[in-house]
């Protein structure tokens, strides 16, 4: 078995020292903002779509650059670098529009790092291999998520408040800025002196399936909140939904790496439809389940399984088909559109939750979810055919 460069490992760290750094401030926010500087819900939604946003909106144009050569490694230096510099600031805030600024600086700086991030690693391995790279990334990324929490709560517990919290998510963002600019070298390559126009047509069909099937699922995905809120609902007290969601990413990053490296052997595509599948039979049977509270908290952790059971070989797809010269771009293209198609999906189940009822936004996620599954097989079946046709 070929070993993991250590370029994936030296990155993974980064994702899981950056994620300690985020989710020390994530799960606390919307209560800082409510409780603290006096925002209503409409603030608080506000500063989380202009974040999102403005994080897809650059991912492409990121990849794009360092496509161009500018320097993945460069780029997310960059985005790292200006994330955690401003991140912490939040815990300074005297208003919810000082917050607005410095989480649309943050997601700037995701913009920048994502697609370039994920463009070195994907150069960085061969093909037989690329999916248990991206599976450990995801791993060791979710293993950040999980202990973000945990420290933020250790912090509480130990007296401090939710400013100082904030402000000490600064040492794990420092470290991971540091870990990245010391232990990765940028993989070196001829660039090309112009990148081909990008045109939708011009993708490599299985591409355009899965970049599809992706904004498909981000579409039909159940935001974070709700589901906090469903757990809320079926009888979870509010103390222990912390813990569950570290819990949660615990799971994620147990079951990421092996069913990367299962894609590697079995490939893409049966690890693919295998887990989007089981995300829609979870969605159609999680709302089900009121006040029954092992039932729901086993469902809980089973979806977070399902979901993280298909992160490494979706990246690593995009890293088999995207030509090499351009796949900071693709890698954007595919993180634009996931991460554009949250915010309309976000507004939908939240206007069907609240104007039917919740069964009926679980069900209509499960059902989007089953359609964006079957777009992509069939994309996928019509490439391979394609490629036995004309030899590949």
């Amino acid at each position: 078995m070929r070993r993991i460069p250590a370029t994936v490992v030296v990155l993974g760290l980064v994702s899981l020292l950056n994620d300690v750094a985020s989710d020390m401030i994530a799960p606390l926010l919307p209560l800082f903002l409510a409780t603290t500087l006096g925002a209503g819900a409409a603030a608080i939604g506000l500063i989380e779509g202009v974040a999102e946003a403005t994080a897809s909106l650059l991912k492409l144009w990121s990849g794009r650059l360092g496509d161009r050569g500018l320097g993945h490694k460069r780029l997310a230096v960059a985005g790292y670098t200006l994330s955690n510099a401003l991140r912490p600031l939040i815990g300074l805030a005297t208003a919810w529009p000082v917050v607005l600024v410095l989480r649309f600086g943050d997601r700037v700086g995701k913009g920048l790092r994502t697609s370039p991030r994920d463009a070195l690693l994907a150069l960085s391995v061969p093909d037989n291999i690329r999916g248990r790279a991206f599976g450990l990334h995801r791993s060791m990324d979710h293993a950040g998520a999980m202990l973000g929490p945990l420290v933020a709560s250790a912090l509480l517990a130990w007296g401090l408040g939710l400013r100082d919290v904030f402000l000490a998510s600064v040492v794990p963002g420092l470290l991971a800025v540091a870990v990245l600019a010391v232990g990765v070298r940028e993989v070196r390559r001829p660039a090309p002196a112009t990148l081909p126009p990008l045109r939708w047509s011009r993708l490599p069909r299985r591409l355009r399936g899965l970049v599809l099937a992706a904004g498909g699922l981000s579409l039909a995905a159940v935001p974070d909140a709700f589901l906090v809120l469903w757990l809320s609902r079926d009888g979870v007290s509010t103390h222990w939904i912390p813990l569950l969601w570290a819990l949660a990413h615990g799971v994620k990053a147990l079951v990421a790496l092996p069913m990367g490296r299962l894609s590697d052997r079995l490939g893409r595509l049966p690890v693919l439809i295998g887990g989007w599948g089981m995300r829609a039979a979870l969605l159609a049977a999680m709302p089900w389940f009121v006040g029954r509270t092992p039932e729901v908290v086993a469902l809980f952790m089973l979806y977070a399984a399902a979901a993280a059971s298909t992160e490494g070989a979706e990246r690593a797809l995009i890293g088999d088909i995207a030509d090499p010269a351009s796949r900071g771009t693709a890698f954007g293209l595919y993180h634009m559109l996931v991460g554009l198609l949250a915010l309309p999906g976000a507004l939908w189940f939240g206007t069907v939750w609240q104007s039917v009822n919740m069964q009926t936004a679980f069900s209509l996620s499960a059902v989007l979810t089953l359609a964006a599954t079957a777009l992509f097989a069939r994309q996928a079946r019509r490439a391979q055919a394609h490629w036995a046709d004309t030899g590949g």
